[in-house]
């Protein structure tokens, strides 16, 4: 099928939501499916009827479903890192920068809970090469979050006999494990959880 054959197929599928709405909807349906029944056990052929479009008109944004498994992924970390940068920008105190992102980096894990436990459970099904792109793009993320502390820890605001690396480590394996407890029904809201993870951390990091 040519590129123009599918993108009228894929137009005429959508109707009014136009072409802009196609990669999202895909993008749903397959984060709920992997998250159902599992990444291996998800069909492309299941994916697309899912979201009523054509093979075509997947391959034609999506040249795998392996793409799929790497965009769940990259569009939260993108929208993390954007808010970080934002952050790191302002001339709020350090303390206040650094609460809020810890406290973004929470609500915005739970808000796509089903991508990050995807992830965690299915990055090694990706290729060798956007497993390397993955971690790196992860660790530009860490740096930036980082640098705050070390930034704290140079001055004197924040306690200096911790590395920085170690408070990370612990900070965010804590950010990890919100898939395996955290419900929506809970009596705690994302923003409420946000806020407990961050003054904890600025608890620990307190003189």
């Amino acid at each position: 099928m040519t590129r123009a054959s599918t993108r009228k197929a894929g137009a005429e599928r959508d109707g009014d939501e136009g072409q802009a709405a196609v990669p999202l909807r895909l993008l749903s349906v397959a984060t709920k499916l992997f998250a159902k029944q599992g990444f291996d056990r998800t069909s492309v052929q299941e994916i697309v009827e899912a979201a009523g479009v054509t093979k075509g008109a997947m391959y034609h944004y999506f040249g795998s479903k392996d793409d799929l498994l790497y965009e769940i992924y990259g569009r939260v970390l993108r929208e993390q890192t954007e808010q970080l940068e934002r952050l790191l920008a302002t001339e709020a105190p350090l303390r206040e920068r650094l609460s809020a992102a810890a406290s973004d980096v929470v609500v915005s894990t739970i808000a796509n809970l089903d991508d990050a436990t995807i992830f965690m459970q299915s990055m090694h099904h990706l290729s060798p090469e956007k497993q390397r792109s993955v971690r790196a793009e992860r660790r530009r993320y860490h740096e930036r979050f980082r640098s705050m502390i070390e930034e704290g820890q140079a001055s004197g605001e924040f306690r200096a006999d911790k590395p920085a690396d170690v408070i990370m480590d612990f900070f965010f394996g804590a950010v990890h494990h919100l898939g395996s407890w955290y419900r929506p029904s809970g009596s705690l809201s994302a923003q409420q959880v946000g806020d407990h993870y961050a003054d904890l951390l600025l608890s620990a990091l307190r003189p």
